[in-house]
């Protein structure tokens, strides 16, 4: 196994993503308040118009210009949701000095068009922004000082999608031969392919979640992208030992004994009461069990798995700082790709 990065906290780059549903913006948020707390400056940018970072800190509508959400005492946390169209604009600005050509563009209608029908233009243009973010530096031309943010964290677009996504690029490059098209996007392969960029996935111990997850895993590693965490969220902890859960493979004996039990402790109980009892038993025994199977699947592809807790009250209440103390646990962790 090759070395992407020689722990976690190194990485100037993490890209997040998994399947719909699983929680990948709580696991991207988390992760940047980690980071922030250990003393770096670090940017969570999300690129699909959701704001759900927004709302996982509780604050207004994140927009184009970074904004501090968390300052940490040694490190600060900030937020951007990058919008596709004024990227286009500020890159036709930089590139092409269309200035008030630009915003002709926009009212006639072809910014929208570009960033909305264009093949692959969008994507571009998101990752364009998040590569500018990362190599961005305090002095007067790019790679002149020191680095604006010590890491950026990309809560990126779902499993699904996210190999076409990262890999716009190599795709935009070979059709640019040449210009700042293709200059951009072969620096943006070569920061993404690179051991300072790495791509966590999360997933749930449930089968299509974990399939996905795998799925992703092995056109990733095709793709030459490095890989760092798989981050399992909404884990259960098992509330009933092995014996416990052989009992519940029983059936009328068991039912009479916990209605004896219940009895003799003063609790009136029913027969729909006690079915009931032993249904909830059940299911969660079977959850427990496929848990374990699923586990077992994921531990296959390679990449360090991380359990997070499902939480009673969500991430509301200060449930994202204990999803980022655990993270912060593992953030001297090793990470390698496929070999």
């Amino acid at each position: 196994m090759t070395l992407v990065s020689a722990a976690l906290s190194d990485l100037r780059l993490h890209v997040v993503t998994g399947k719909g549903g699983v929680g990948k913006t709580t696991v991207a948020s988390a992760l940047a308040l980690a980071l922030a707390q250990s003393g770096k400056r670090v940017l969570l940018v999300e690129v699909e118009g959701r704001q759900g970072i927004s709302q996982t800190f509780d604050v207004p509508p994140l927009g184009i210009d970074e904004r501090l959400l968390v300052n940490s005492g040694d490190g600060e946390l900030w937020g951007l949701a990058v919008d596709a169209k004024a990227a286009l604009l500020e890159y036709l600005q930089i590139f092409y000095k269309l200035g008030r050509a630009g915003n002709a563009l926009e009212k006639v209608g072809a910014i929208d068009f570009a960033t909305t029908i264009a093949p692959g233009v969008r994507d571009v243009l998101l990752i364009g922004k998040v590569y500018e973010a990362v190599g961005r530096t305090d002095g007067p031309r790019r790679g002149q000082g020191a680095c604006v943010w010590d890491a950026v964290v990309l809560d990126a677009p779902p499993t699904g999608r996210v190999g076409r996504f990262l890999g716009v690029n190599a795709e935009v490059a070979g059709i640019a031969r040449m210009g700042p098209i293709k200059n951009q996007a072969d620096s943006i392969t070569r920061l993404l392919q690179s051991t300072n960029t790495a791509v966590h996935l999360v997933s749930l111990l449930e089968e299509m979640p974990v399939q996905e997850t795998i799925d992703a895993v092995t056109e990733l590693r095709s793709a030459r992208f490095g890989l760092g965490l798989c981050v399992v969220n909404l884990v259960r902890d098992p509330l009933l030992d092995e014996r416990d859960t052989d009992l519940l493979a029983q059936t009328a004996d068991l039912e009479a004994s916990i209605k004896a039990d219940l009895d003799s402790v003063g609790v009136r109980a029913t027969g729909p009461m006690v079915r009931g009892l032993l249904s909830q038993g059940r299911d969660h025994a079977d959850r427990i069990l496929l848990q374990d199977e699923m586990a077992t699947e994921l531990a296959e592809t390679g990449l360090p798995l991380i359990p997070l807790p499902a939480l009673v009250d969500g991430v509301e209440e200060g449930g994202i700082s204990v999803l980022a103390e655990i993270l912060a646990e593992v953030l001297d962790t090793p990470l390698a790709s496929a070999p």
